[in-house]
């Protein structure tokens, strides 16, 4: 073969080797990729979502039948009925029946006195074993830091007002707040099991101060017509910084009739709550309307909407898309117990129930909303408090009374 062809051939030769090594390079890398991918997809997977409703009821038969309605698109419910909750067959048998439709579920108790309920203790203990991974939890009292805003105690009765009496400023109004929380009766009982229960809550103000009292999660209450982002701000930030988990739960926006938002608006609110991380999301289901509605206050068009998301959290998994991750956070004065609720329908707001706004109220809730305006849900709005290490979490941290234009 003349030279000048073996040359050609050579070069040939060469040219299919170095196209070779490059298919085989550019393979490692593609291999690498979706490894470490699906790596992280599987690290993802294991951080549980639950999603569900809240009853009320107090009939078994209609806690029942809600949950055979919605066991296909759901896998929480939690029981907010009080006098199913303190009956124990009652209690029992809504419990298992949650739990052979594969649903996990949450008890709800305002009081826990072992000596008024003797069957309490044992069933407490032996919920876990009973029904394993399915029994979340308590969700023990409702709404404390609301109720703080509101009627100047974070729960109606006796013991309540007096743990919260003669506040002399907001930084005794926090101290007494999330110290009498837990030296409460119910919370101490449960304390004294020999087993560890988590504990939740819902509410719509202090979220911070509910972490502080020892609160695992708690759930933020989307609905009265507040500010969405600004509300998920508040208590993801709480828990961000504080390394617990929060939830939303999708409550009235009306007082009246028929209570709950439409189908599409409610969607709208599971899916910021989702988008922004929230491990829990739950509807609000109490009273009944109309009468004769055996699931509550929930029809079609919000049973649709809970399947809509459904399919949607499912299509769209946060292990390969993601979340909202916050990229700034707004920094209150510490112990500053202001309810931040102002609105159409709130003209003012108070500080832990005891104080009108003050000074600050103003140019905290001025940038507050430049800050929302300008983050959306990549913002968390937490507190200045010394024992949290919050500025390595946050590529930008503005203070409320920095200068924002």
């Amino acid at each position: 073969m003349p030279q000048i062809a073996l040359d050609k051939q050579r070069e040939y030769m060469k040219s299919v080797l170095t196209l070779f090594l490059v298919l085989i390079a550019f393979s490692a890398t593609i291999i690498s990729i979706v490894f470490i991918k699906y790596q992280s997809k599987s690290e993802v997977a294991k951080e549980e979502f639950f999603f569900g409703v809240m009853f009320g009821s107090n009939s078994t038969s209609e806690v029942k039948q809600l949950i055979d309605k919605v066991k296909d698109y759901t896998n929480l419910f939690i029981m907010g009925s009080w006098d199913i909750n303190i009956n124990e067959t009652a209690l029992n048998e809504v419990c298992e029946y949650a739990a052979k439709a594969e649903m996990n579920f949450i008890v709800y108790f305002d009081f826990i006195s072992f000596r008024v309920f003797p069957w309490l203790p044992a069933w407490l203990e032996s919920a876990s074993n009973r029904w394993g991974n399915k029994f979340l939890g308590i969700y023990l009292y409702d709404e404390p830091g609301g109720h703080q805003i509101d009627m100047n105690q974070w729960q109606t009765g006796e013991s309540a007002r007096r743990a919260m009496a003669n506040a002399t400023d907001y930084s005794d109004a926090a101290n007494k707040f999330v110290t009498s929380i837990p030296a409460s009766l119910s919370w101490r009982n449960l304390k004294s099991l020999n087993v560890s229960i988590p504990i939740f809550t819902s509410d719509y103000a202090l979220y911070w101060f509910d972490y502080l009292a020892g609160y695992d999660t708690v759930f933020v209450e989307l609905g009265w017509k507040t500010n969405t982002a600004q509300q998920i701000a508040l208590c993801r930030g709480a828990a961000n910084v504080q390394g617990k988990d929060w939830g939303a739960i999708i409550t009235w926006t009306y007082y009246d009739e028929p209570y709950l938002a439409s189908g599409p608006e409610i969607y709208k609110e599971m899916l910021a709550a989702y988008q922004a991380g929230a491990k829990y999301i739950v509807v609000f289901n109490h009273p009944k309307y109309p009468e004769d509605n055996v699931y509550g206050i929930l029809t079609e068009e919000h049973f649709t909407a809970m399947k809509r998301f459904w399919h949607y959290i499912h299509a769209y998994p946060r292990e390969l898309y993601g979340i909202l991750k916050p990229e700034a956070a707004f920094v209150l004065p510490k112990d500053y117990g202001w309810g931040t609720r102002r609105s159409e329908n709130i003209i003012e707001d108070r500080i832990w129930g005891f104080w009108p706004e003050d000074e600050k109220t103003p140019i905290i809730g001025g940038n507050m909303k430049k800050l929302l305006e300008k983050y959306g849900l990549r913002l968390d709005i937490i507190y200045d408090d010394p024992q949290f290490n919050y500025k390595e979490k946050y590529s930008k941290i503005y203070f409320w009374n920095a200068t924002i234009t």
